[in-house]
């Protein structure tokens, strides 16, 4: 069974999870990304330590190649408690077909 029919993952985006969750990335955040959607760009978003950015690009440069556009380390601030993270967020120069 897909990661989609469990989650139900925007299609765009639904690849490119299956693939980083097949190799161990813990997923927690994605979007195909574009008009009416949470992000820009397809997005996922990932937990993990200094090291896990790094596996995460090379797992997408041995698949397919995945078409990644940016990896970041980033934290969310909400105005009432702060910031949150870090976390990995890798963007994807278009969604998967």
């Amino acid at each position: 069974m897909s990661i989609r029919a469990i989650k139900g993952l925007d299609e765009g985006i639904e690849p490119y999870v299956s693939v980083m969750r097949k190799h161990g990335i813990e997923t927690f955040e994605s979007c195909q990304g574009g008009e009416g959607h949470a992000f820009p760009e397809p997005t996922i978003r990932f937990h993990g330590d200094e090291s896990e950015g790094w596996k995460a690009l090379a797992i997408a440069m041995q698949n397919g190649p995945l078409p990644v556009l940016a990896l970041r380390r980033a934290w969310s601030v909400h105005p009432l408690t702060g910031p949150d993270g870090p976390f990995w967020e890798m963007t994807f120069r278009e969604p998967a077909s």
